[in-house]
């Protein structure tokens, strides 16, 4: 049996994962000193998601895939992709997620993939990142952020 996930989904995996992001990031600032690693991990995320989303509204890539930002710098592009990401699935018709958007990576190579396999993308991407970023700030001695999603719906994080 296969059950399709519909917007309603897709909204409230973006609040998953937009508080995970956060927690992720939070965990990072307790750390006196977050390894070099650890911040350009936090950077490809902010990147990513930005990335994507310019892919689906057909825009410019917004910045490199890997950038140099400090964690106050990932703080404020994680708000403002809460706000972008809300926007964009508000406007978001369920009829489209199967639809196809066509782009060119980071390699210049073309591609078309379905709505609903990018957003499903976006999410699992930034979730595979932040597991490094824990082992990260395990290995330094911080207390990594626990950000399992079934942990946000029993804390009541995300409805």
């Amino acid at each position: 049996m296969i059950v399709m996930i519909d917007v309603a989904d897709f909204r409230r995996l973006f609040l998953y994962d937009d508080w995970a992001n956060q927690e992720a990031l939070r965990s990072l600032e307790t750390i006196s000193n977050p390894s070099v690693r650890s911040l350009k991990l936090m950077a490809h995320i902010v990147a990513a998601e930005c990335l994507w989303h310019a892919r689906l509204r057909q825009l410019p890539q917004p910045m490199a895939v890997w950038p140099e930002l400090n964690l106050n710098d990932s703080a404020s592009q994680l708000l403002q992709l809460r706000s972008i990401w809300h926007k964009y699935l508000t406007e978001l018709n369920a009829n489209r997620l199967n639809d196809s958007v066509t782009y060119k990576n980071t390699k210049g190579e073309r591609y078309s993939s379905r709505i609903a396999d990018i957003l499903t993308h976006v999410v699992i991407h930034s979730g595979y990142h932040r597991g490094q970023i824990a082992a990260d700030v395990r290995t330094s001695g911080g207390e990594p952020a626990f950000t399992d999603f079934i942990h946000a719906v029993r804390q009541g994080f995300i409805a």
